[in-house]
């Protein structure tokens, strides 16, 4: 029996939560399982985590796989940090130690993060105000812009204009010419 630690959906449409359990992996996703570890619920900010940490190392040293998310939410715990010191020998007072720098770490990545998205949304304030006086002097240049072409298009109408009446005078004189042609042909027979 292949034993994987899981996500099990719970909570109404849209409005998710998850319970970390152990079941087996022939086992539906939201089917039996064989105990409860833990709930994940996404929609704070930070997401609630909620991990029994002695029952997941008891599964895991009994070879359960946890799926790529579980194993995330893990990670984010320290609780596979912690499984490795102990598997290189760590004695508790180290692996303390080595978990306060590792909160440490996390707090400063926290903040770098947070840092970041307000950059961010600096920059994204910036781009949206640009536009905006871009388009005041847009609106102040059009003028100018609508008139240099209108007098062109005058000019290329009237242009067109004596083309067509140029056009149509030949084919006037044209017909014209015809027409005597005509002319002279009935009279000679």
């Amino acid at each position: 029996m292949a034993v994987k630690i899981r996500l099990t959906r719970m909570g109404r449409k849209k409005r998710p939560y998850y319970r970390i359990v152990v079941a087996d992996s022939r086992s539906p996703r939201d089917g039996r399982y064989i105990e409860r570890v833990g709930r994940y619920n996404p929609l704070y900010d930070p997401p609630e985590i909620d991990v029994d940490e002695d029952r997941v190392n008891y599964w895991l040293d009994n070879g359960a796989i946890p799926t790529e998310t579980v194993m995330s939410i893990l990670k984010h715990q320290g609780i596979i940090y912690k499984r490795y010191l102990r598997k290189k020998g760590y004695d508790e007072a180290a692996i303390e130690e080595e978990m306060k720098k590792w909160e440490a770490l996390q707090v400063q990545r926290q903040k770098r993060k947070e840092e970041k998205a307000l950059k961010e949304k600096e920059r994204k304030a910036k781009v949206e105000k640009e536009p905006e006086v871009e388009k005041e002097l847009e609106v102040e240049k059009e003028p100018e812009v609508e008139e240099k072409p209108a007098a062109e298009e005058e000019k290329v109408e009237e242009g067109e204009n004596k083309e067509v009446i140029e056009k149509g005078e030949e084919e006037k004189k044209a017909g014209d010419n015809e027409d005597a042609d005509d002319k002279q042909k009935k009279d000679e027979q």
